[in-house]
């Protein structure tokens, strides 16, 4: 199965790389590279993945990975990925 990034998603993606390595390039370069391993693992067991908690559908998943959520479709021929969401707490009174 192949894996297809939507332009939205390279766009934040990219923007949060950015954003990692003003603080820690190295840092930025590990959590790329990790977080793309990741990604890659998806075609051998997508439905091993959480139901996205953003959509009623079961195609589509959330990957969790160091506090971030990326979503994705599972296709017919491929995996498309579409989601780039940083984790957000609620503070309730």
């Amino acid at each position: 199965m192949k894996i297809k990034f939507t332009l939205s998603f390279q766009n934040r993606l990219l923007n949060q790389i950015d954003y990692i390595a003003n603080d820690s390039p190295i840092r930025a370069r590990k959590f790329y590279k990790n977080l793309i391993l990741k990604i890659k693992q998806i075609p051998k067991k997508p439905l091993s993945f959480r139901k996205s908690i953003y959509f009623n559908e079961d195609s589509i998943r959330d990957l969790i990975f160091n506090g971030y959520t990326i979503t994705f479709k599972i296709n017919n021929d491929s995996i498309e990925v579409f989601g780039f969401v940083k984790e957000q707490s609620t503070i309730e009174d």
